[in-house]
């Protein structure tokens, strides 16, 4: 039996049913992409400077094809974002696609995800693109660099205290994006995830309100870079890294976003229901052991010094 590199469930073929039916209730099978991860790359590098999508990862512009059965590379109008695997940090789409699930469990908003298999046998992530809707329509979404004055190679320089301020400035109902803010910062925390920056989170105007939009770039950025990472990629209290309970819990949720005890405990208590889904999903993905180990090692320190 083969695993479902979009559900992780066992089945015959290279994909679950169930896995397909997520992309669309018409698929019966998906086809392998036409380009291997080298030539992804390649391809991501020839249209980076007509794309908006770019980052240290290479990022293409897909739409499905459910006809053909695949994936198809675009120039504009992609449906999909695809994440080959990179030439220097292993396997990040497998990392990518597993803490995006682990967010999921705890109710964390995420677009439609997964993995697809390249001619070269590799995996490339792709995820649902939240800002189109029908044929050609766009929302409107701007990421707190924009929101905030900075360019891309500022996109460190700022602090959680600030970013708050921009939620509180620019949504439709701030305290209840505050919530979701917090959840969000201590799921990073937990998974390691040290490069959530300005322009990996945003605001997204649909239904007459302005909101954060569904998490995406969620992976385990400890695990790839070593083990004396920072823990935040924004400072906090003026620290990126040895944050503590007190710092995350108290000064963060009370003194920095007024979130309430219930508001609080609600939070900590829908993490700590979701813990055992984490290790079992870490397990059961396409992760090496080693990485699996690492990311297991560091999410149960993490879990231990929160006390959940």
């Amino acid at each position: 039996m083969n695993k479902c590199p979009i559900t992780y469930e066992s089945c015959e073929g290279k994909y679950s049913l169930n896995g397909l039916k997520i992309l669309s209730r018409k698929l019966t099978d998906l086809n392998d992409l036409d380009y291997s991860a080298e030539e992804q790359r390649h391809e991501a590098a020839k249209r980076a400077t007509r794309m908006s999508i770019q980052g240290v990862q290479p990022k293409l512009s897909a739409i499905l094809n459910v006809k053909e059965s695949k994936f198809e590379i675009v120039d504009i109008k992609g449906k999909y974002i695809i994440k080959p695997q990179h030439h220097i940090y292993p396997q990040l789409p497998e990392n990518e696609d597993l803490t995006m699930k682990m967010a999921s469990k705890c109710g964390i908003d995420t677009p439609i995800h997964g993995m697809v298999y390249s001619k070269d046998g590799t995996l490339s992530y792709f995820i649902k693109r939240y800002d189109r809707i029908g044929k050609n329509s766009k929302l409107h979404v701007e990421d707190f660099a924009q929101l905030a004055g900075e360019k891309r190679d500022t996109k460190y320089n700022y602090s959680v205290e600030k970013l708050i301020n921009l939620i509180d400035h620019n949504c439709t109902f701030p305290q209840i994006e505050k919530i979701k803010f917090f959840k969000r910062f201590l799921f990073n925390f937990l998974t390691g995830n040290e490069d959530m920056h300005l322009k990996n989170y945003s605001l997204i105007n649909q239904n007459d309100k302005i909101e954060l939009c569904p998490a995406y770039d969620f992976l385990n950025s400890s695990i790839v870079l070593g083990k004396n990472t920072e823990e935040s990629a924004l400072t906090l209290k003026g620290k990126k890294k040895n944050l503590t309970r007190n710092i995350l819990i108290d000064y963060l949720g009370f003194e920095r976003l007024k979130l309430n005890q219930t508001v609080i405990d609600k939070t900590l208590k829908e993490l700590q229901s979701a813990i055992p889904s984490w290790f079992e999903l870490i397990d059961n993905s396409f992760l090496r052991k080693g990485l699996k180990d690492n990311y297991k090692e560091l999410l149960d320190k993490r879990i231990q010094l929160i006390e959940l």
